[in-house]
């Protein structure tokens, strides 16, 4: 078919314009920008990529138009589809079509961790011989795309006979498009589950925490009984959603000593040790002693997010315990998820793509437990429709602790009214308060001179934004050279 995407340049809408390519189909995709880390793969891939939007992209007709979430009704696009009644789809409807039949979904849902965890059941279930298909929004190291489909020639090496080969999908709560305001995990057909976390998010999209956690609860319950729920005990609210509403069988996951607020956790985690190169823990299957293990990430979220791989691809699809945990030691992780982008001068750039409270505070911890004997200098991007709002204004200034210099940018939304908005000025003085030196900036300009005048040759910078930051990485490695010169020189 011929296949049109609107708002193509997304992690998630790139890799399924990526996917269709590989599935046989021929695809045009337009945007207003075409940014890492997609942007510049799409033509790679053999997406044909239009700049903006504009009805002429329609010409000739395509057989199907997939519309993104960023795209409004009065989409120029969208409206010469309408005019011309060709057939319109969102990113679940097109996986539904093309993606899922005659394949077992494993679907990876929560605020938190889902692209990790996706890449890790990917990676696990491609070590134990599961060959699996999956699409993440992230670009996981191992396989250099987010994306895979399931062909029919590959025939797994374990035979598994409660499903067919796996789908690994990142579980997106976020709504499908404008004409159909559900979130996309309910479109995903999920046999096994895993819940990493809830946590109220997305107030665009859903205004309460209630409606949030509705979002979830009917997930759950969408599970049938002959699926499988990997869920986080230790947190309260994914103990209570499960528990209140799963009819498929559940295993909880827990680290040793964590609160599993009445569930009990046959999958158990013990941290031994961090360093540069990740952590080592010894792993607990059903109260049995599994053996001592090594993952190359670090920070608790990311032992959590491991064994809830472990979890899914064993119990889920048959991989064998030893052979699954053993390889999270060749995992190469995910783009923008405490990735090194570069180190100039003795001074290590980061980028990360938290902007969460939470993830931000579990990233600066995890970071700061690799480098732990410089300063660790953060560029924060409020950016997302959450982030921008006042709604984690106090969480926010708890989030920071382990930072030791805070670089506020502006907000990425304009024109909020200011009683929603988040008080930059209020968040400085709230981390200036707590003994961490801050600062809210003018323009990004601002963000990246002071930067380079605080970084010192030992020193770690993290840049914290789901959006291009303006392009900030690669201006901040290129400010940072002279720095590197005189270490040479000596000067």
């Amino acid at each position: 078919m011929r296949i049109h995407i609107v708002g193509v340049s997304g992690t998630g809408m790139g890799s399924l314009a990526g996917l269709l390519v590989e599935l046989g189909h021929e695809v045009t995709g337009s945007d207003v920008a075409f940014d890492p880390p997609i942007g510049p793969e799409l033509e790679a891939w053999g997406v044909k990529c239009l700049r903006g939007y504009e009805a002429s992209h329609l010409t000739p007709a395509p057989d199907l138009v997939v519309v993104g979430n960023v795209c409004r009704k009065d989409n120029p696009e969208v409206l010469a589809a309408q005019a011309q009644a060709l057939p319109l789809t969102h990113i679940a409807g097109a996986l539904q079509r093309f993606a899922l039949p005659d394949t077992s979904s494993l679907v990876v849902a929560g605020t938190h961790g889902k692209t990790t965890t996706s890449s890790l059941c990917a990676w696990l279930l491609e070590q134990c011989g599961q060959a699996p298909g999956f699409l993440i929004g992230g670009v996981p190291g191992n396989f250099g795309r987010g994306f895979r489909a399931v062909k029919p020639t590959r025939k797994s090496l374990i035979r598994w006979p409660r499903r067919k080969t796996p789908m690994v999908l990142e579980g997106d709560e976020y709504d499908t498009a404008f004409f159909e305001k559900t979130a996309k995990f309910l479109h995903y057909q999920a046999e096994v589950a895993v819940i990493t976390s809830i946590e109220h998010d997305h107030i665009d999209i859903y205004p309460t925490e209630a409606a949030y956690v509705a979002a979830f609860a009917q997930f759950v319950a969408q599970i049938p009984e002959k699926g499988l729920i990997v869920a986080n005990a230790n947190d309260p609210k994914v103990v209570e959603v499960v528990q209140a509403n799963a009819r498929a069988e559940v295993s909880f996951y827990s680290l040793e000593g964590a609160p599993t607020y009445g569930a009990v956790a046959p999958w158990v985690a013990a941290p031994v040790a961090t360093d540069a190169s990740g952590m080592s823990f010894d792993l607990f299957a059903g109260g049995v002693p599994a053996g001592r293990f090594a993952v190359t990430l670090a920070g608790v979220h990311n032992l959590k997010n491991s064994l809830a791989a472990i979890a899914a691809t064993t119990q889920g699809f048959g991989c064998d315990v030893v052979a699954a945990a053993r390889a999270l030691a060749t995992f190469q992780g995910v783009r923008r998820r405490q990735e090194l982008f570069g180190e100039v001068g003795g001074v290590r750039l980061y980028d990360d793509f938290a902007h969460h409270p939470t993830a931000v505070r579990e990233t600066l911890q995890s970071l700061k437990a690799q480098n732990p004997t410089g300063r660790l200098i953060v560029l924060f991007e409020p950016r997302s429709a959450t982030a921008c709002r006042n709604l984690h204004q106090a969480a926010y200034a708890e989030s920071f602790d382990a930072a030791n210099y805070v670089l506020l940018a502006p907000l990425g939304r304009k024109g909020l009214p200011k009683e929603e908005a988040l008080d930059l000025e209020v968040l400085q003085n709230a981390l200036q308060e707590r003994g961490i030196h801050a600062e809210a900036c003018a323009d990004q300009e601002r963000v990246l001179r002071r930067a380079v005048e605080l970084a010192k040759p030992g020193d770690s910078l993290a840049v914290l934004s789901n959006g291009a930051f303006g392009g900030i990485h690669g201006k901040l490695l290129a400010a940072l050279e002279p720095l590197s010169r005189s270490l040479a020189t000596g000067a």
